[in-house]
């Protein structure tokens, strides 16, 4: 059974910081494509940042310069650091592991940055 669980979400004034994790299981965690995305309401999901097997990474330009997102093999986690959050960065963000012809969801954690 698949599940990607993320944690780490919450409120948090402008400027702060938070950490996102997920914990992947019952997937071929190490050559999966790991991605960090976003939904704010009304809005279409955006990938966030993406991280390869081999650790390569991508960023929204949103993101980049901001946000980092790292993985541990070794314990089927991918992290997303958040610094100098914006409120415009409000929205559910979602893990998503993608290998072959798979590509999987977990149920989302909120992340509200307010004043």
């Amino acid at each position: 059974q698949v599940q990607l669980v993320e944690s780490g979400g919450g409120l948090v004034q402008p400027g702060g910081s938070l950490r996102l994790s997920c914990a992947a299981s019952g997937i071929f965690f190490s050559i999966s494509t790991m991605g960090w995305y976003r939904q704010a309401p009304g809005r279409q999901r955006e990938l966030v940042a993406a991280i390869t097997s081999d650790s390569g990474t991508n960023y929204a330009d949103s993101a980049r310069g901001r946000f980092t997102i790292s993985r541990d093999n070794a314990k089927s986690t991918v992290n997303l650091e958040m610094n100098s959050l914006k409120p415009e960065d409000t929205a559910v963000y979602y893990c998503n592991a993608q290998y072959w012809s798979h590509s999987y969801w977990g149920q989302g954690t909120q992340v509200t940055v307010s004043s």
